[in-house]
């Protein structure tokens, strides 16, 4: 390794002052050095994409891959990189393995299909408001609401008993954190698969009208999959499902309690704009603030770089929704913006499938929370919040709100 690449700086990076915007030393990579090597966790150097069409190109390219397996790959943590090997699912596979079991819930997470569960997501979003105001005040927003509403979605969705949400709550928190430890990251994944495999027995015997009963029945029941596949992938969607949501709800309500004109114009409510405000919030916080990690496959130039098969490849996606060139005034928030074409669900053939419910889920949020509350506001200084350094999801670990 050259002397060179010994001075790269350590990644992720702190963020300033500012708990909305990237780490300023990834903003002036982006003007003054959109492509070069960062160290991680366990010494090695890949590869830093900061540009919006660099970062796409690069996501979008057939010789990198997203297998872990892949020797040079950039695993987030030593805990995420022995979990990995334990609990492989299509989200780290290349195709034809990564779309054939994509496949089993292309149907599930259909905008149609997403827009039926629309008046569901409704009531229980006015549910828990009704609770919100029956209830003391100042209250924490994350455990009194960001975290129930995905929680009880996706629970749902899958046939996972919400009564039970204290367990897969307290496994996801080890599970998405860069500090857990690799015997903390089995142990967890361990628990959250062994439950989850019950689960798929028991739908197996008794089927209802929920994803891990059709799996049971169509995979496992077939010899297809086994319950332990069939678990590995409810533990993705489980952990993905409620985690990123919730987080955008407290981030996103932070954010707009910060910026009083933008919260106006999304309490107003007209769905055109609260759907505008949902991509823009997407843009301007981008909650994935890892990366995106891919490795090279072969020799190849991409964004002017020659790189070299086995170098590690991350793509900057919060720093990359900040690119003037992609969003003009990227570091202001503005709801009327058309954003949809960022970058937050990532770019190419592994971008998020379960974006359309995400979607109606913040846009049930951002036209109903602020408009049954219009007095709503923080209980605390921006800057005593508790914000997610330590996790892979940025949000808030809690958010103290009153009215």
């Amino acid at each position: 390794m050259s002397e060179a690449l010994s001075d790269a700086p350590q990644y992720p990076m702190s963020r300033g002052r500012c708990p909305f915007d990237p780490p300023p030393e990834l903003d002036r990579r982006l003007h003054d050095e959109p492509v070069s090597h960062v160290k991680i966790w366990d010494g090695s150097e890949p590869w830093l994409f900061t540009r919006y069409e660099d970062v796409r190109a690069m996501l979008a390219d057939s010789r990198v891959s997203a297998d872990t397996d892949v020797p040079g790959y950039p695993q987030q943590s030593p805990g995420i990189a022995a979990r990995s090997k334990r609990a492989k699912v299509f989200f780290s596979m290349d195709d034809p393995g990564h779309a054939a079991q994509r496949r089993l819930f292309t149907a599930d997470f259909m905008v149609k299909k997403v827009e039926r569960l629309r008046p569901r997501i409704q009531k229980i979003v006015d549910e828990l408001i009704d609770d919100l105001l029956a209830g003391p005040k100042p209250v924490d927003l994350v455990q009194a609401f960001a975290l129930p509403l995905p929680s009880l979605v996706i629970c749902e969705l899958l046939g996972v008993p919400y009564s039970d949400r204290a367990f897969f709550h307290r496994v996801s928190k080890i599970l998405i954190s860069k500090a857990s430890s690799p015997d903390e990251q089995m142990s967890g994944t361990e628990e959250l698969l062994a439950y989850l495999r019950g689960l798929v027995k028991e739908k197996q015997a008794e089927p209802g009208d929920d994803v891990l009963s059709r799996l049971a029945v169509e995979q496992v029941t077939t010899g297809k999959m086994t319950a332990d596949e069939v678990a590995m992938m409810g533990q993705l969607l489980l952990v993905a499902g409620h985690e990123t949501t919730a987080n955008m709800i407290a981030l996103g309500t932070t954010a707009l309690l910060e910026h009083p004109d933008q919260l106006d114009l999304v309490r107003d409510g007209d769905p055109a704009l609260v759907a505008n405000a949902v991509e823009e919030l997407l843009r301007y916080l981008s909650i994935v603030h890892t990366g995106r990690r891919r490795v090279a496959l072969e020799d190849m130039e991409l964004a002017g770089q020659t790189i070299r098969k086995g170098d590690g490849l991350i793509g900057a996606s919060d720093v990359a929704n900040r690119d003037a060139e992609a969003f003009p005034e990227p570091d202001k928030l503005d709801v009327t913006r058309k954003a949809r074409h960022h970058v937050a669900f990532g770019y190419g053939v592994h971008q998020c499938l379960g974006q359309p419910l995400a979607r109606v889920e913040l846009q049930v949020v951002y036209s109903t929370l602020y408009r049954r509350i219009p007095t709503l506001k923080l209980a605390a200084p921006l800057e005593e919040l508790d914000f997610k350094h330590d996790m892979v999801v940025y949000g808030l670990h809690s958010l103290p709100v009153t009215w």
